[in-house]
C-alpha cells in the first residue's frame, strides 16, 4: 500500500534540531558501487534491517520511516531509511546505547550494510522553501 513518508529533512525542521538517521544496503565506496545490488535491494527482506528494528524496540528507540533528503531533482523510492527520534545528546542514555550498538571506538559504523547518519539543522533549512504551501504540487506540474 502508498504511503506518504516525511523526507528526513522536514523531519529536522519540525523538530528545529540536528537528527539521526539510518539508510540500509550502504555501500562503502560508491566508486565501486554494486548497481545490481543497488537496484534488487529490497529491505522487507533485508535481515540486519530486520535486526535493527527489534534491537530498536527491544531498547525502547523511537524510530519511524522517512525518506531522503528532498530533493527538487527527481525522487527515489523508499529503500527502508529509519528517523531515529533521539536527540544527539550525550547526557542521552538512549543516544549513547544507539552509539555504542552501531559505531565502535573510532566512530566507524560495526555493522556491513548499514549507514548511521547526522544531519544538521543547518543543512535541512536549506530546504525550507519546500514547506510553503503548495510548493510540491507546482513542483510536481513543472516537473
Amino acid at each position: 500500500m502508498p504511503q506518504i513518508l516525511k523526507h528526513i529533512d522536514k523531519i529536522a525542521r519540525e523538530k528545529k534540531r540536528d537528527v539521526l538517521y539510518i539508510v540500509f544496503n550502504e555501500q562503502k565506496n560508491d566508486n565501486d558501487l554494486d548497481i545490481e545490488k543497488y537496484l534488487s535491494y529490497d529491505y522487507k527482506e533485508d535481515k540486519t534491517r530486520q535486526e535493527l528494528l527489534k534491537w530498536l524496540d527491544e531498547n525502547n528507540i523511537p524510530y519511524e520511516k522517512c525518506g531522503p533528503t528532498a530533493s527538487e531533482n527527481g525522487w527515489e523510492s523508499y529503500r527502508g531509511q529509519l528517523y531515529i527520534d533521539v536527540p544527539m545528546d550525550e547526557k542521552d542514555e538512549r543516544y549513547l546505547k544507539l552509539n555504542e550498538h552501531l559505531e565502535d571506538e573510532k566512530g566507524d559504523v560495526k555493522i556491513e550494510g548499514i549507514g548511521y547518519y547526522f544531519l544538521p539543522l543547518k543543512v535541512a533549512m536549506k530546504n525550507a522553501h519546500h514547506d510553503e504551501p503548495g510548493f510540491w504540487e507546482k513542483w510536481a506540474e513543472d516537473f
